[in-house]
């Protein structure tokens, strides 16, 4: 039986629209966040007299704290309203930029960073289901598509705001710019969302809430305290070793307790299984490339922070240039023969990133990047889809919350092992020797991606698209 009656989707109708803008402040906020520090963190080791090669630490507390209290965000949304909460996410993200940008020390820097992934971590999903609540089906698609574009212009803008910024005012200023979009979301809310809340929600399941932040925390800090000089190796050991007993507990604990976070049988999905598997390790070296490339062409190239932040536009326009190839090469080669293929062709390509150097020519060096955004953007795209394509109904909304964590928990291991190995590699060939300590770095990094492809390895050959 064929349903022709309803349109597919129609144009936002105007009492809609403020609604999009106020969640897209917050997408804007949230995405922008993401990239703006990565050109700043030399400048920011400056002032704070600290090495640039130990600043990981500012990009992985923000990152792990996002994925960390993503699970938190839907329960707080069904038990105190969706304007409360994205309410509450604006305020604190606010007040936690106004924190960074007033920090005198690396590690007041990192105490508000974690606050402000608080904050982060609710914006976007409670800002989705807000739309998803209150705006009519036939009109969603054009609602989520103007809401995209904040998320698209963040990233674009992000590194070359954050090097014109450092090099006009003072590294505080990454910070400082969020204040006034977070007032206008402020003063926005409560005119633009009605406060909507479940009848009826489940008690939250907050030991497994808590085996899930052991988890990440254990095995993100584990593997940045590795090169540590401050504390003893034991520390990080230990991290990890709790990490890893946290993720095995949460797994039996997701299939005995009822009210789970993230119930197993989530994964007896074989495709959703795979899907999350490779997201999680396909996207170490495609998300530590934006906090390395800047980091190397900065401190072992010698670039200013404006220029490296113009560098990074061309990886954004290729991730772009991406949106529609997407699709139709899935449909003519398959998932499997996708993601197989260009798992590789990323891990190359970011490993190609060590025959660079200072004196590359600035075309060519904008084309690598171009090339790095484009398959980066397949990648993710082509993971996405496969992961999510074949969930029921009953399931979507949990897998989704799922696989948005273990995306930001892959970014946030991704950057603190790239931390890690640069920091390995600088003690190994010495502080002189910049430009291979990174080189090094970004081979180990395309390293791992390569053999990530046996995973995707595991797709069925013919698996509809």
């Amino acid at each position: 039986m064929t349903m022709n009656a309803t349109p597919s989707h129609q144009r936002l109708q105007p009492e809609f629209r403020l609604l999009v803008l106020l969640v897209s402040i917050g997408f804007f906020m949230q995405a922008l966040d993401t990239t703006i520090v990565n050109t700043a963190l030399p400048a920011m080791a400056r002032h704070l007299n600290e090495d640039p090669l130990h600043m990981h630490g500012v990009v992985v507390a923000y990152v792990l704290s996002v994925a960390a209290f993503i699970p938190l965000s839907g329960w707080l949304a069904d038990r105190f309203g969706v304007r409360n909460t994205y309410f509450a996410a604006i305020v604190i993200f606010t007040l936690a930029s106004l924190g960074c940008g007033l920090s005198q020390s690396l590690n007041q820097l990192i105490f508000f960073r974690v606050i402000q992934g608080l904050g982060g971590a609710l914006l976007l999903p409670v800002g989705r289901l807000a739309m998803l609540k209150l705006i009519p089906r036939t009109q969603f698609l054009s609602a989520m598509s103007l809401m995209s574009l904040a998320g698209l212009i963040g990233p674009l803008i992000g590194p070359t705001l954050g090097g014109w910024l450092v090099e006009v005012a003072t590294w505080h200023w990454v910070f400082l710019i969020n204040i006034p979009m977070g007032l206008l979301g402020i003063l926005v809310t409560f005119k633009a969302m009605p406060n909507v809340k479940q009848k009826e929600v489940k008690s939250f399941d907050l030991s497994g809430f808590v085996l899930l932040m052991v988890a990440m925390i254990g095995l993100s800090l584990g593997i940045e305290q590795l090169s540590s000089r401050e504390y003893p190796q034991w520390v990080s050991i230990s991290l990890l070793i709790a990490g890893i007993l946290a993720t095995i507990i949460y797994a039996y604990h997701s299939h005995m307790h009822e009210n789970a976070l993230f119930r197993s049988t989530l994964f007896k999905n074989k495709i959703y299984a795979i899907g999350v598997l490779g997201n999680f390790f396909a996207r170490f070296g495609g998300n530590a490339v934006p906090f390395i490339l800047p980091l190397m062409l900065q401190v072992a190239f010698g670039f200013e922070p404006f220029y490296t932040g113009l560098m990074m536009i061309p990886l954004v326009l290729g991730s772009l240039f991406s949106k529609p190839i997407v699709r139709p090469i899935i449909q003519r080669l398959g998932y499997r023969n996708v993601l197989l293929t260009n798992t590789i062709l990323v891990g190359c390509c970011i490993a190609s990133f060590s025959l660079t150097t200072a004196e590359t020519p600035e075309w060519l060096r904008a084309i690598h990047f171009f090339i790095f955004g484009t398959l980066n953007s397949i990648q993710f795209v082509s993971m996405n889809t496969l992961t999510l394509k074949d969930l029921s109904q009953q399931q979507a909304s949990s897998g989704n919350s799922f696989l948005s964590m273990i995306m930001m928990l892959s970014m946030s291991i991704g950057v603190a092992l790239a931390g890690t190995l640069v920091n390995m590699f600088s003690h190994y060939f010495g502080p002189q020797h910049m430009a291979t300590t990174f080189h090094a770095t970004l081979i180990c990094m395309g390293c791992i991606n390569v053999v990530t492809a046996l995973i995707f390895s595991r797709i069925p050959r013919n698996i509809p698209v």
